[in-house]
């Protein structure tokens, strides 16, 4: 994963706008303009694509954690250089407020099923005999996951907008429902003897 994939699938997740995504800047003390976001965000075969920095991208999460979780005392920490996915990993982690079982929750809900374990591997320091290096797979399946816990797309919406458009075309009828309670499947048997 890029770090331009990764920033999409956080704007769209937490559900920024340009005006936002500022917000969240600012918050970790940088400054961007709405045109730079908008050059990140684009699709990757687009020629006027910008690529998206490390330092970038640990700027912004940096004003995710201080937005979610609020601006620590002092001077807000500075931005790594170069960051590898087992650091993006975390620093959603923190903003989050998540522990383990949320992210085994979230990791289940996208459809990947992982041992605490290996989870807990991603999180120690890379000199660590158990530190395992959080690659692209892991790291998509936990913003899927987080992305269907915080942006689900709900059946409801789906037939609303499909009943809606039927009703334009056709009358709606009412089926007549029976006036007799319906009696138990486990009772029916009892009762019909």
């Amino acid at each position: 994963m890029t770090n331009n994939d990764i920033l999409r699938r956080l704007r769209y997740t937490f559900d920024l706008n340009d005006g936002k995504m500022v917000a969240v800047f600012r918050e970790a003390e940088a400054q961007v303009t709405r045109a730079q976001i908008k050059s990140w965000l684009l699709k990757d075969d687009d020629p006027s694509m910008v690529r998206l920095k490390d330092v970038e991208l640990a700027t912004f999460l940096n004003g995710l954690i201080s937005t979610r979780r609020g601006k620590k005392e002092g001077s807000s920490p500075e931005p790594e250089q170069k960051l590898t996915h087992n650091m993006i990993f975390r620093k959603l982690k923190i903003a989050m407020n998540y522990i383990d079982d949320d992210i085994l929750f979230l990791m289940k809900r996208a459809g990947f099923n992982i041992s605490p374990h290996e989870l807990s591997a991603f999180f120690r320091k890379p000199g660590h005999r158990n530190y395992r290096e959080c690659k692209s797979q892991i790291l998509r399946n936990f913003l899927t996951g987080l992305q269907k816990e915080l942006r689900p797309k709900t059946d409801t919406e789906e037939t609303t907008t499909e009943s809606a458009v039927a009703s334009e075309s056709k009358p709606s009828v009412k089926k007549q429902t029976s006036k007799k309670p319906q009696a138990n499947n486990k009772n029916a048997k009892i009762w019909k003897k």
